[in-house]
């Protein structure tokens, strides 16, 4: 298979050409190494792939025979390093298939390789020293976003058409609307953490992915779900597949919608022309918008400070268990500086320190839980900017203390958080583009605990009322021609800046008029 047609299609779409014997696993795999030696020099989003020693199954797994790509961090596959993108874990090998792997292995996906994270995921942009920045395939002077944004950066380019991701303050949603792609952040307790974790940053920390398509996210989500024996967290199973949810009409949502972040920063222009378009697509659709306030049941500053003592806590006690399983020392030599001042702060958390900031986190979860008894969705940007440049968040970070970073990365990503604290599922969709820059921009929509199949059928609905399939950066494997003279001709890009236009709606109609739509979806 050419990678010309290989970019063509999803994860079920290779899955079922194998199935059929139209093309190999091998085949899959040849062409996903050459996209990758065609785009990786230009974005930096894969560290390394390996000869894959998958069993495809392609009679008994829906993605059987898919290339496929895992995070360096959240995931253990035996024989293989994880070395969490930092100095202090480089060259560790695991000895064994932590679950997810081995679900991932079940599913017939074929790993080939593992994808960029900043340190630690400490980040919401892709900068480690230890492998250099990942850059934005829409614009290689910006970021791909973090910390999934090896793996968002590969699937947008052409890479592979779906990649683990991990989400702790929004490290899968944001690099998906950096490279506009979709991404769903589950539930707590919907994946499983084990063996070797109960849970992560104190239950703040999920599995999941990133792809081009609603339906490869929802199948991949079907296969991974479900605890294992003596996980903390357990969530509600859905009535019926998700894969199958894509498929049916949510019905007419009650949807809020909170447009300027807790913690008074403002969304930039850009930013809020999307969300406006946003939300007269969904009242096209049939749709209840209202702008609405949402108490997050503490101050932002309270917040942040609970963060703070989350994250670093968690921080020191993973630094310390790396340095001494590799016999090395805490310090600039094997730290970066954003990362060696958290360890430095959590290591002065108190107990009670930590049981406070568990309160808050508890607060924030019933306070948000009492908004989705009287919404079905909160609607928000997921960033209030557009990609930030490479270097931007980074600047001048060395004189920050632990929490100081901790504020950082929350002014820059304020809208993901919340939902990682109280546990619920949000998920990114790429709805547009900005007309002057050509860079995605993902909205996020967020339900209540255990709600993912509600957000399935609004994300497949949305896909086929504005789809964005066609859309393709500027580092496209598929394209392979040099990438100044790609101009993203696909790009579907918003009016001009300032109009209160729909996004287009599938089958020509546009603005706020009424558009047939599918009814009888009932709630979940």
């Amino acid at each position: 298979m050419r990678v010309a047609e290989y970019v063509n299609f999803d994860a079920v779409g290779l899955a079922e050409l194998v199935a059929k014997g139209e093309v190999t696993s091998a085949e899959l795999e040849a062409a996903a190494r050459e996209a990758a030696e065609a785009v990786n020099p230009q974005i930096n989003a894969v560290v390394e792939t390996w000869p894959a020693d998958d069993d495809p199954r392609p009679r008994r797994a829906p993605l059987g025979g898919v290339p496929f790509l895992i995070k360096d961090i959240g995931v253990a596959m035996a024989g293989r390093r994880t070395e969490l993108g930092s100095r202090l874990a480089a060259g560790n090998v695991a000895s064994v298939d932590s679950s997810l792997m081995r679900r991932f292995r079940r599913a017939g996906l074929v790993t080939i390789g593992r994808t960029a994270t900043p340190e630690m995921a400490y980040s919401v942009t892709t900068e480690p020293v230890l492998y250099g920045a990942t850059r934005n395939p829409w614009n290689l002077e910006r970021s791909a976003g973090g910390s999934s944004g090896g793996s968002a950066a590969a699937v947008a380019a052409g890479v592979v058409p779906i990649a683990h991701a991990t989400d702790a303050a929004g490290s899968l949603r944001i690099p998906a609307s950096c490279n506009g792609l979709f991404g769903l952040k589950p539930t707590r307790g919907r994946v499983s953490m084990g063996p070797d974790f109960d849970e992560l940053f104190s239950g703040l920390a999920v599995q999941g992915s990133v792809s081009r398509t609603v339906r490869d996210s929802a199948v991949l989500l079907d296969r991974i779900r479900r605890p294992e024996p003596g996980d903390p967290y357990v969530a509600p199973e859905p009535s019926r597949p998700y894969a199958v949810e894509v498929t049916r009409p949510p019905g007419s949502l009650r949807i809020g919608v909170l447009a300027q972040a807790w913690g008074g920063r403002r969304t930039t222009a850009p930013v809020a022309h999307a969300l406006s378009r946003t939300m007269c697509l969904l009242e096209a659709l049939g749709h209840q918008v209202v702008e609405v306030e949402v108490d997050l049941g503490a101050s932002w500053e309270e917040f942040v400070q609970a963060n703070a003592v989350l994250w670093t806590a968690n921080l020191a006690a993973s630094v310390d268990q790396l340095a001494a399983a590799f016999g090395r020392p805490v310090d600039s030599s094997t730290l970066e500086p954003v990362t060696l001042a958290g360890y430095h702060y959590g290591q002065r958390v108190s107990g009670a320190q930590f049981v406070t900031a568990l309160g808050i986190r508890n607060r924030v979860a019933r306070s948000l839980a009492r908004y989705f008894a009287a919404y079905d969705m909160l609607l928000t940007p997921i960033l209030p900017e557009l990609p930030a440049a490479l270097g931007a968040h980074t600047e001048g970070a060395e004189t920050l203390d632990g929490a100081g970073w901790i504020g950082r990365v929350l002014e820059h990503s304020p809208f993901t958080m919340p939902f990682n604290v109280a546990g619920t599922p949000a998920m990114s969709v790429p709805m547009t583009a900005d007309a002057e820059t050509g860079l995605p921009i993902g909205m996020q929509f967020a339900a209540g605990y255990g709600l993912e199949s509600r957000l399935f059928r609004l994300a497949g609905q949305l896909e086929q009322a504005s789809p964005w399939s066609d859309r393709t950066p500027t580092v496209w494997a598929g394209n392979p021609q040099p990438a100044e003279e790609h101009s993203s001709r696909h790009l579907r890009p918003p009016g001009p800046r300032g109009t209160a236009e729909c996004i287009q709606v599938s089958g020509g109609i546009t603005g706020t008029g009424a558009v047939t739509t599918q009814e009888g979806g009932t709630r979940s």
